[in-house]
């Protein structure tokens, strides 16, 4: 069984980042032209996949860092520990890194090894332009599920993460679970919904993902 979670805002602070050719880190968000200065201000903004002055997008250069053995002076952190709530390293120590990925608003659906810089991207409307991915925004996301897998994924995550979730699993000839929280199920053709009960309306999902670890839920497999 394959699980997938929703990325999240809360990233540790200090994690390593991608850099410039003058040292400078980067912030990647949705839309570098539309951020205030003010916002991160130890950094400059880029799109991921913006063409870098090595020429070539910080998308690719970023899968070229990943794919370096044993070499990461630059710090970065794996995607697991980069997000704060405890969620994510929970889902690696009971089901192991291999079976954990994580779902990026900002570089797709990503192992939980990944290697992965700070970034400020988000589906939600709640947000300021230039970190809001939309319809008017280009992104070449990842799937770093391995192309012959055929077993069970689960998935927690909110509704604005469905569609990118159904659109990067849709080569994979297997069962799909979705949970959510709504009274009315989300639109998700192709998945098995099961509702989460609870009276959470945001980060519900954080509670789905340990009350599934606790064996409290499952997914009806």
């Amino acid at each position: 069984m394959i699980f997938v979670i929703q990325c999240a805002g809360d990233k540790r602070h200090g994690a390593g980042s991608l850099t410039r050719g003058d040292g400078s880190p980067v912030m990647f968000v949705a839309k570098p032209a539309e951020m205030p200065d003010h916002h991160h201000p130890e950094y400059v903004y880029a799109h991921p996949d913006d063409i870098s002055e090595y020429g070539e997008s910080w998308r690719r250069r970023l899968l070229d860092y990943n794919e370096s053995p044993g070499s990461n002076p630059l710090g970065l952190l794996p995607a697991w520990q980069l997000y704060r709530n405890p969620a994510y390293s929970r889902l690696v120590e009971t089901y192991g890194p291999g079976r954990v990925y994580v779902l990026s608003a900002g570089w797709g659906l990503i192992n939980s090894e990944f290697l992965t810089p700070p970034y400020d991207v988000t589906f939600s409307a709640k947000r300021g332009t230039g970190i809001r991915r939309d319809a008017s925004t280009d992104f070449r996301d990842l799937c770093l599920i391995p192309e012959e897998c055929s077993e069970p994924i689960v998935f927690f995550g909110g509704k604005s993460y469905l569609p990118l979730f159904r659109e990067l699993t849709r080569p994979f000839d297997c069962r799909k679970i979705v949970f959510y929280n709504s009274s009315n199920p989300p639109h998700t053709p192709g998945c098995e919904l099961r509702r989460f009960r609870t009276e959470l309306r945001t980060n519900w999902h954080y509670q789905c993902a340990q009350q599934f670890m606790n064996g409290a839920i499952d997914a009806g497999l």
